[in-house]
């Protein structure tokens, strides 16, 4: 049973919102009350304004549920606030004049179950932001989008190719002892137990 708390621009369309989602299986529409236990918040707004969004700051700062998605119906979001949003717990948007309940509930579903419901343009905006911030943020840093330095994610390639850390100090013209302070640092600093654990998270975070 996938719970749904329904937040609308205007009283009507929540309503009307919440009577049509009642006919659907699998759904549970939270009453107001009860809002901060959905597993899925549904907004529904013409357009995505300030007030939109701290509606939405509010619902992710008091969800008991860490795993909340937003799907969201619009008719218009900008850059700035779809970057805000995700970082809220966005993971579905459905431009008003094309949306229908069936198709909102298969983007709901889809969310419940981790996956994301997004339009192509917004999938390409999300695209260029992270690559941009990678550009322009990261990069000059010598930092990578996993929190990993260009250096460590050298030394974490060649670890996971099966080399020891002498071959690794070879191949990269560092000293043995730089490369076990490279490895020390980032194990150190990301909480990890030790080499294998490190790739392993290398791998998860899609760095490798």
């Amino acid at each position: 049973m996938i719970s749904i708390a329904v937040l609308a621009g205007d009283p009507i369309t929540g309503e009307g919102a919440v009577w049509c989602l009642r006919r659907y299986p699998g759904l549970h529409v939270l009453p107001k009350e009860e809002h901060h236990h959905a597993d899925v918040v549904l907004m529904i707004t013409p357009d995505v304004v300030e007030e939109t969004m701290l509606l939405m700051e509010s619902m992710s700062a008091n969800s008991a549920n860490p795993g909340m998605g937003v799907v969201l119906v619009t008719g218009h979001i900008g850059e700035a606030h779809l970057i805000r949003a995700v970082h809220l717990g966005l993971r579905g948007v459905m431009w008003r004049q094309e949306s229908t309940y069936d198709k909102i509930v298969e983007a709901v579903r889809a969310v419940a179950d981790g996956g994301a419901a997004l339009p192509f343009p917004v999938q390409g905006r999300l695209v260029d932001h992270i690559r941009a911030v990678q550009r322009d943020v990261l990069g000059p840093l010598g930092l990578t989008a996993s929190g990993l330095e260009a250096r460590e994610v050298d030394v974490l390639r060649l670890l996971a190719e099966g080399f020891e850390t002498r071959e690794i100090a070879q191949k990269l013209n560092y000293s043995e002892r730089t490369i076990k302070s490279i490895v020390s640092v980032m194990m150190t600093r990301l909480g990890l137990r030790n080499r294998t654990h490190a790739v392993a998270f290398a791998l998860r975070s899609g760095t490798l």
